[in-house]
């Protein structure tokens, strides 16, 4: 991760990715983040993505669905950066995802069936790697007025903190959230530190979901309405903060996918988007009359 000029500015804007809220998104059925957080990167060779990576992890969701499988995921595909697919599992605790594991192992049915999608999806990728979160609420604001089904983006903000800076960084965090709820009041974050994975020491995720990237455009002036609720005192303080614990902040963008999601039913029910239409088979094709 390459450090970042005007820290200031980058944390508004990336803090404020998803703060514009609409009337229908107080009517979603809100959903608080899972407690344990698993991603998994799947990261795509140049030339295989799209349809192909699409069809490939269908064997995955169609294992799942034929063994009823209660533990569902959702995936989201990069609009910057390296090309990748991230997969979202949540978890009520490290217990749950043990027994997810240990169940899985016992299916033999589902078992072999993954390890032959495994073997098929791994010729599309170049690397995958695995890591696991914990949900920091002390370090969110109102992660739970939005709902992530009725969602179609996320913007993923990846901090790095200076190694026994952790007290710095705690403040730093409470001084936006605070900020935040005072000057913005549709702003929301969640917030999930890295427990378990590469590079894990002292990195934090913030996720901020958003329906539009038109979300972006209009939250791009809205630091000002953030830093001028703030004394002279206490923009000295969070520079002084940001200049002490953040070492390095880099922000993507990914798209949900729903074609490589294993979305709960109640998910489908309450929003089409994730059951997409199939395609149509080539007998279906060949039997459509010429337009």
């Amino acid at each position: 991760m390459k450090k970042v000029a005007g820290l200031s500015t980058a944390l508004c804007l990336l803090f404020l990715g998803s703060c514009i809220a609409s009337a229908q998104e107080a009517a979603d059925e809100i959903m608080a983040p899972p407690k344990v957080l698993v991603i998994q990167r799947e990261f795509v060779k140049p030339g295989k993505t799209g349809s192909l990576h699409e069809k490939s992890e269908s064997a995955f969701i169609r294992a799942m669905t034929a063994a009823k499988w209660p533990t569902h995921y959702f995936a989201a595909d990069s609009l910057s950066g390296p090309s990748r697919e991230l997969f979202f599992v949540g978890y009520p605790s490290f217990e749950a995802w043990e027994k997810d594991n240990l169940d899985t192992a016992k299916n033999a049915t589902l078992s072999a069936g993954l390890d032959r999608a495994s073997i098929a999806d791994g010729e599309l990728l170049s690397s995958y790697d695995s890591a696991a979160y914990v949900y920091r609420p002390d370090l969110s604001l109102r992660p739970d007025s939005v709902s992530v089904r009725n969602m179609r983006y996320f913007e993923i903000s990846v901090f790095t903190v200076r190694p026994g800076h952790q007290h710095e960084w705690d403040a730093l965090v409470k001084m936006y959230t605070s900020g935040f709820e005072k000057s913005v009041p549709h702003a929301h974050w969640a917030t999930f530190e890295s427990m378990y994975g590469a590079n894990n020491g002292g990195v934090f995720l913030v996720f901020n979901p958003m329906r539009s990237l038109a979300e972006v455009d209009a939250s791009m002036g809205d630091d000002k309405q953030f830093m001028s609720s703030m004394s002279e005192s206490d923009r000295k303080k969070l520079g002084e903060l940001e200049a002490a614990c953040v070492e390095s902040v880099q922000t993507n963008l990914f798209v949900f996918n729903p074609k490589m999601s294993y979305p709960s039913e109640e998910w489908i029910k309450a929003d089409p988007f994730w059951k997409p239409k199939a395609a149509a088979s080539d007998k279906e094709r060949a039997a459509k009359p010429p337009q």
